[in-house]
């Protein structure tokens, strides 16, 4: 249930390939070995409408947010966070080149009482991983 989701101001446009962002991202989750490959979900949502510090036009933001399942220990979790903030940072490196950007992240553990889901990915990559 590892659901990934930036969203992002649409001045980013044309400056961030979010298809290639998107894949270092699912890369670095299942780099961790905590995560299932069907289960994973990585997005991003362009935000159309945003009031970002001082309100420059050139002020952008990317705000990653990451949603799991619980039964992580705090290490995996602290330690899946760093290993995606520093990919994430160094794809967008010549964003920080300017003053002008804000990269955000916040891992959220999902209440498993409050929480239904059905995936038909599972059994089919299930058969082709045992």
């Amino acid at each position: 249930m590892p659901h990934f989701t930036m969203d992002y101001s649409a001045n980013l446009d044309g400056k961030v390939d979010f298809d290639a962002l998107c894949r270092v991202v699912h890369a670095e989750i299942l780099g961790t070995g905590l995560f299932e490959t069907g289960a994973v979900r990585v997005r991003a949502i362009r935000c159309e409408a945003y009031a970002i510090a001082d309100l420059l036009d050139e002020n952008a933001f990317i705000d990653m947010s990451f949603r799991i399942g619980e039964g992580r220990s705090q290490e995996d979790k602290r330690r899946t966070g760093e290993a995606i903030f520093t990919a994430v940072t160094e794809h967008l490196r010549k964003l920080f080149e300017t003053p002008h950007f804000a990269l955000t992240l916040e891992i959220r553990e999902i209440d498993p009482a409050l929480s239904w889901k059905k995936n038909a990915i599972h059994p089919r990559l299930r058969k082709t991983d045992g």
